[in-house]
């Protein structure tokens, strides 16, 4: 007897259809909501409640400008950010060779985090369920951080753009799925929400830094920077300005929601309970008695897909610069492209083999990334209205009003991260 329930095949395969046409946003959110989101949208949670929503609120709301200007500038004109910098402004080569190794030193520091972070989570895992691993820890801990490695290295390899996409689309919805389940099984007060969305910084320590990583994390250059080929790879053109334009809100939209969902979690279980996370695994100890072993391995699945879904863009950030500064096609057949994701996959290894903590290294990452940030928007802001290059195309008011309010915000922010380091060095 046929007991399925009529339609439920259909919704299910309309519902995998849809997770599998997003566009090359898929990309946004894995460079966006990677380890070093997840620390810092737990660390404030647990620490400063939902005070920092609105920090999130607008980072997300920029950061969607950013990737739609971004993405139609390249349809309309055919050409690469960084090429265009250094073709069309007059410091424009200078500014692209720095932003290249601003975002490079970030995004490679972030990927020690994330493999450090990753690894500890897998093993954590399975220490939940199989106690008696733990006198390997260390041992457990290397091995599986050379089986991430080893596996996203042979998949580099043999992938292209499409190969990216689906990975990345398995990656991300498994993430999101698991944060937004966690967040009805611990969830904050409805008014904690609504004074997240009123303008505040926390006047403690780390108050400022974390505000720093905030906006380094959910308004990060590489997303932006790495638009264009993205959009060339997925076979976008000018005729396809309608479908970037709804995918780049479409991707603003979920990482808001993704990562609002991280900060939810981590205050309802944990802000009330007056039990501040300084170390992302110290979930382990304080979420487990609150949510359940349950709600506990739902979450850290959610944060493995996180770290898992940055490392492929991490890993392919560099090339893809290179080949944005070059204007030329990311070619991973390349010894070029080989040697520098083989040489980050390598450096990737050194918080896990030297057990250090990554979680201040994720941090202090997120806030070097907002240093570059003015640069991309400026860039950005002289080729979106040269009238000559846009080829009739005119921007909007309101999208430049949006681009020199972000700008003003970076600048704030970039002032606000050079304030947070030296006091952390001090």
């Amino acid at each position: 007897m046929n007991t399925q329930v009529p339609g439920s095949s259909s919704l299910f395969k309309k519902l995998i259809a849809v997770v599998l046409a997003f566009g090359p946003g898929i990309f946004a959110i894995g460079y966006t909501i990677g380890t070093g989101s997840v620390t810092s949208m737990i660390v404030a949670g647990s620490t400063f409640g939902m005070q920092l929503l609105w920090v999130l609120l607008l980072s997300c709301l920029f950061s969607g400008i950013l990737i739609y200007v971004y993405g139609n500038y390249t349809l309309i004109t055919g050409e690469t950010a960084l090429f265009a910098f250094k073709k069309h402004l007059k410091w424009g080569k200078a500014m692209a060779i720095l932003i290249i190794v601003g975002i490079a030193f970030g995004q490679w520091n972030s990927l020690m985090g994330i493999m450090g972070i990753s690894a500890n989570i897998i093993y954590e895992i399975f220490a939940i369920y199989f106690p008696k691993i733990s006198q390997y820890k260390y041992e457990t801990v290397i091995g599986i951080a050379v089986g991430i490695t080893t596996l996203f290295y042979r998949l580099l390899l043999i992938g292209k753009y499409t190969f990216f996409e689906k990975v990345l689309v398995l990656f991300v919805t498994i993430m999101g799925v698991s944060f937004l389940v966690s967040l009805f099984l611990v969830y904050p007060l409805p008014s904690e929400v609504l004074q997240g969305l009123i303008p505040s910084i926390p006047e403690v320590k780390g108050g400022k830094m974390l505000v720093a990583a905030f906006v380094g994390t959910t308004m990060a250059a590489a997303t932006f920077l790495s638009r264009p080929l993205f959009v060339k790879g997925k076979g976008w053109t000018i005729k396809n300005l309608k479908e970037q334009k709804k995918d780049a809100i479409v991707a603003a939209i979920l990482v808001f929601i993704i990562s609002s969902a991280i900060m939810a979690v981590a205050t309802g279980a944990l802000f009330y309970q007056g039990k501040p996370v300084t170390e992302v695994l110290d979930m382990v100890n304080t979420l487990e008695p609150v949510a359940g072993k349950f709600a506990l391995t739902l979450f850290f699945f959610g944060t493995l897909s996180a770290g898992l879904s940055s490392i492929f863009p991490i890993l392919l950030i560099v090339p893809i610069l290179i080949a944005d500064y070059q204007s030329g096609e990311l070619d991973t057949d390349s010894r070029h492209f080989k040697s520098i994701t083989a040489f980050a996959c390598v450096f990737a290894m050194i918080v896990p083999i030297f057990g250090s903590n990554p979680v201040e290294m994720q941090i202090l990452s997120q806030i070097f990334n907002v240093f570059v940030l003015p640069l991309v928007i400026i860039g950005i802001i002289f080729l979106i209205n040269n009238k000559q290059l846009m080829q009739g195309y005119s921007t909007g008011i309101l999208i430049n009003l949006g681009l020199i309010a972000a700008l003003f915000f970076s600048l704030v922010i970039s002032y606000n991260g050079a304030v947070a380091l030296l006091d952390f060095f001090k």
